[in-house]
């Protein structure tokens, strides 16, 4: 339907569930390679030193991989190839992990698996775009990113019992598993692939042509101050944000002795519930009060959090400061494929930009968990908590002072068509 200059999408309720589903069983899959991984190679002797090593391999691999991944779902007209190949190249990565948890297989699978989450994630956010244009791009975000979160505790759950009355190497053929349901979501998604960009204003091209003519240059992007701010509050963010449960976690470990699985578990599954929760509301709301205010809302939560940390002596009200962490993840997960849409989505830079922001959070999660264990070897956990604290104030200052608004015109005429 189209009303004025504004194209509204309406995809099928077929469609809709299939992505629904498509982001429930990718973050099963997803939630096989986290810590599951780390115990397996364990259970089969491999050192502390050497995990590590594996562990740094598919992150490298996944920080290299985020610009070439975004821009070749942006080179590939069919988004739903791309998200079929790279959820195969996951199933792989499993199968060589349960096949030989030995140092080659562990390595390439490891390389396979970050290459492929480096395509998945930005083609699974064009599938979306494409699907219900950018008039409604945040709500259907909002939606992505609870099914998704029901998906990780749901499969956290179902791996953590595979792994303790199956065994560890069962983990991953579960995996590999979960990701067939994935590819027939995948497969019952269609769209009209013409419509995968917004229009212009004052468009009078035909879309395909209007598409290749507003392609912008990786150099353009690189020059726009909205990419770039945003860019430098996702290194902020992460480096308050990644090394904060981990330094938390330690000083659970080191200071009490029964229930500290359950403490470490229920703090990451809290999270998960309150993104499932906010997400459609955050999606919802940046459609109709911009992103900044979302933005500021979300961040703010992060130096609160790691002050609360530093006060809590108590290890179990640990748990209910991880509902912050809740709220700031429901806030970045929605708003950063938002915000690349506003950045590039008309100008066919739009994983790309998802890339860029992608590699953005891997330079600031790196920084973030080798400041804070030297802070914390060299002063304390307390003084550790209190940078972090100061980078996640730091994040707020850049949006509350730097961040223009993105939320363009188009968007601004859809919502206050249905205020009226």
């Amino acid at each position: 339907m189209t009303t004025g200059t504004t194209t509204q999408l309406t995809p099928s309720l077929r469609s809709v569930r299939a992505l629904d589903w498509l982001n429930f069983f990718v973050a099963n899959v997803q939630t096989g390679f986290g810590p599951f991984i780390a115990s397996y190679l364990a259970s089969h002797k491999w050192t502390q030193g050497e995990i590590g090593l594996a562990l740094s391999v598919g992150t490298i691999s996944a920080m290299v991989s985020q610009v070439p991944g975004g821009a070749a779902v942006d080179a590939l007209k069919n988004k739903k190839a791309a998200a079929a190949w790279a959820i195969i190249a996951i199933i792989i990565s499993a199968m060589l992990l349960a096949v030989s948890p030995t140092v080659v297989p562990v390595m390439a699978a490891e390389v396979f698996h970050g290459f492929a989450s480096c395509m998945l994630v930005p083609a699974m956010a064009a599938l979306a775009l494409a699907l219900v244009g950018r008039q409604n791009l945040g709500d259907r975000l909002g939606r992505n990113a609870r099914w998704a979160s029901i998906g990780s505790a749901v499969a956290a759950g179902l791996m953590g019992l595979c792994g303790e009355y199956v065994s560890p190497r069962a983990v991953f053929w579960l995996t590999a598993a979960l990701a067939l349901p994935a590819l027939v979501a995948l497969a019952m998604i269609e769209y009209d692939k013409h419509a995968n960009a917004p229009k212009p204003l004052k468009a009078t091209k035909a879309p395909a042509a209007e598409a290749d003519g507003e392609r912008e240059t990786i150099f353009d992007l690189l020059r726009d101050r909205r990419m770039l701010t945003f860019a430098a509050c996702v290194i902020l963010f992460h480096l308050s944000n990644a090394a904060m449960l981990n330094l938390a976690a330690g000083e659970v470990t080191a200071g009490m002795g029964d229930n500290v699985q359950l403490v470490i578990a229920a703090c990451i599954i809290v999270p998960q519930a309150i993104v499932a929760m906010m997400s459609p509301w955050v999606g919802r709301t940046a459609q109709h009060w911009g992103r900044r205010p979302v933005l500021i809302l979300g961040f703010s939560a992060l130096p609160l959090r790691a002050l609360l940390f530093a006060a809590v002596g108590n290890p179990y009200f640990l748990v209910p400061v991880q509902m912050l962490d809740g709220l700031s993840a429901a806030v970045f997960g929605v708003m950063l494929p938002l915000i690349a849409a506003d950045v590039a989505g008309g100008k066919g830079r739009y994983n790309l930009c998802i890339g860029l922001f992608g590699l953005s959070a891997g330079i600031g999660a790196t920084l973030s968990t080798a400041l804070a264990g030297f802070i914390a070897d060299h002063l304390g956990n307390t003084v550790s908590f209190l940078a972090l604290a100061s980078a996640g104030a730091a994040a707020v200052l850049m949006v509350w002072l730097v961040m223009p608004e993105t939320r363009d015109a188009i968007e601004e005429e859809t919502a206050s068509d249905k205020t009226a």
